[in-house]
């Protein structure tokens, strides 16, 4: 496992509208997720509902231990349904699979990029 593990984030907020920056890196822990819940409900709970698009990097992401995996799935599921898009950065396979699943879980669209700058142009498109 890698020593160097966690998050960088950025929340960005218009009126109910939220776009969140994140970057991932080394293997996510429970710790790692005791960090950045809080942060994260703190900002969506302010609003009655939110509607949230993300910009995910995962270029450094080597995966979660179980308990951290357990903890992204719940925070998914609460806020699922005000997830409208997920935009995720990353060049390993499983990352493809990761997007196909997450789209599951959640009721936004979620598609996996190589390159961030088409990433964020999907994210922010309106439609």
């Amino acid at each position: 496992m890698s020593q160097h593990h966690g998050f960088s984030i950025g929340i960005e907020r218009l009126n109910d509208q939220f776009i969140v920056h994140m970057k991932a890196f080394g293997t996510l822990t429970h710790e790692d997720y005791k960090t950045i819940t809080p942060m994260l409900e703190g900002a969506f709970q302010q609003v009655a509902h939110p509607h949230i698009k993300v910009l995910a990097d995962m270029t450094h992401l080597e995966g979660w231990e179980l308990q951290a995996a357990w903890d992204d799935l719940k925070l998914g599921l609460k806020y699922g349904s005000s997830f409208d898009k997920v935009a995720l950065i990353g060049s390993h396979p499983w990352q493809d699979t990761l997007a196909k699943i997450a789209g599951w879980f959640i009721g936004a669209q979620v598609e996996k990029f190589t390159d961030q700058a088409q990433a964020q142009a999907w994210l922010l498109k309106k439609e």
